[in-house]
C-alpha cells in the first residue's frame, strides 16, 4: 500500500496497538481537528456535506500553488469517531502533494484495526470522506 509518510506512520501505529489503545488514539485525533478558518466558518456553503456520515460532517480541500493539499473539516465535538478520522486524515495528508493524496487506497484504514472499535456504518462514512476529498482534489486540478 502506497501512503504518504505521515499517514503511513499513523497506520503503522494503529496496526501495532491493542484494541483499547485504538479507541483512545481515535479520540486523541478527534481533538486535533482545528477550527475552521474564517473563510469557511463565515460561509459554510463553501463546505461539502458528506451524507454517508451518521453525524453532520463537512469537508473542503484546497490545493496551493505548489500542488499541496490543505484540508478543512467541520464535525460536531459530540461525534468523536468521525472527528477522529478527520484528525487522522488531516495529520496524515495535510500539505502532501495532491498526487500522493489521490493515490491513497480507498480502504487504507482497513488495516488499522478500526473495524474492531468502529461500526461498519461509521467505516463506510470514513471511506466516503476520503472519496469526497479525492473528488474535490480532482476537480481542483482539472482532472474531474
Amino acid at each position: 500500500m502506497s501512503l504518504p509518510a505521515p499517514l503511513s506512520r499513523i497506520v503503522d501505529r494503529f496496526q501495532k496497538s491493542p484494541k483499547d489503545f485504538r479507541v483512545q488514539a481515535l479520540l486523541h485525533y478527534a481533538k486535533k481537528v482545528p477550527d475552521l478558518p474564517p473563510r469557511y466558518a463565515d460561509d459554510p456553503s463553501k463546505l461539502e456535506r458528506v451524507h454517508e456520515c451518521q453525524s453532520p460532517f463537512f469537508v473542503a480541500t484546497e490545493i496551493d500553488d505548489d500542488g499541496r493539499v490543505h484540508l478543512f473539516f467541520d464535525a460536531p465535538a459530540e461525534s468523536p469517531t468521525v472527528r477522529g478520522f478527520a484528525g487522522i486524515l488531516r495529520e496524515g495528508l495535510e500539505n502532501e502533494p495532491y498526487a500522493a493524496v489521490l493515490d491513497v487506497p480507498p480502504d487504507f484504514y482497513a488495516s488499522m484495526g478500526l473495524d474492531a472499535v468502529v461500526s461498519p456504518l461509521r467505516l463506510r462514512g470514513m471511506g466516503a470522506i476520503l472519496a469526497r476529498m479525492k473528488r474535490q482534489i480532482r476537480e481542483g486540478v482539472g482532472e474531474a
